[in-house]
């Protein structure tokens, strides 16, 4: 996959600065308090690249790669974009087996419910997002499946 041959440090930078943008009005009221000084790792399992991502003053941060995380969720790229997609809850994948979680059950609760409580249709941005994502995952579908 060609995503092994960036470093995580820099995929982990891109999706920061998206997070960041997208999750501004949270950040700034502090929804993400929880992940302060907190490690998160999210693993693309198929595509081989994981993010390690933290909270600092409010920002989503990068951080080099952790030998020891809060939490890890892992699940392949398909499964992270039918989540994205809201065509997928993360309850069912977990179920499945499909998305996995270890670490910190706290943590992860509280990160499930920020993410399920987020009111997601007054954005613009993400509804973009949203509406690119649904009309790719029935091709991305046919060709990796």
């Amino acid at each position: 996959m060609p995503g092994k041959i960036i470093p995580s440090k820099i995929h982990s930078q891109v999706l920061v600065v998206f997070l960041n943008r997208l999750l501004a009005e949270q950040l700034s009221e502090g929804d993400l308090g929880f992940l302060e000084h907190k490690y998160l790792c999210i693993n693309i399992s198929d595509a081989g690249i994981k993010y390690y991502l933290s909270l600092k003053n409010q920002k989503l941060i990068s951080v080099a790669s952790q030998n020891i995380v809060d939490i890890e969720i892992q699940a392949n790229l398909y499964h992270f974009l039918q989540l994205a997609a809201r065509q997928q809850d993360s309850d069912t994948l977990v179920f499945q087996r499909l998305l996995i979680m270890q670490g910190s059950t706290e943590l992860g609760l509280e990160l499930k419910n920020f993410l399920d409580g987020l009111d997601l249709e007054s954005s613009t941005e993400f509804t973009k997002i949203e509406r690119l994502l649904k009309k790719i995952l029935p091709l991305y579908k046919r060709i990796f499946s």
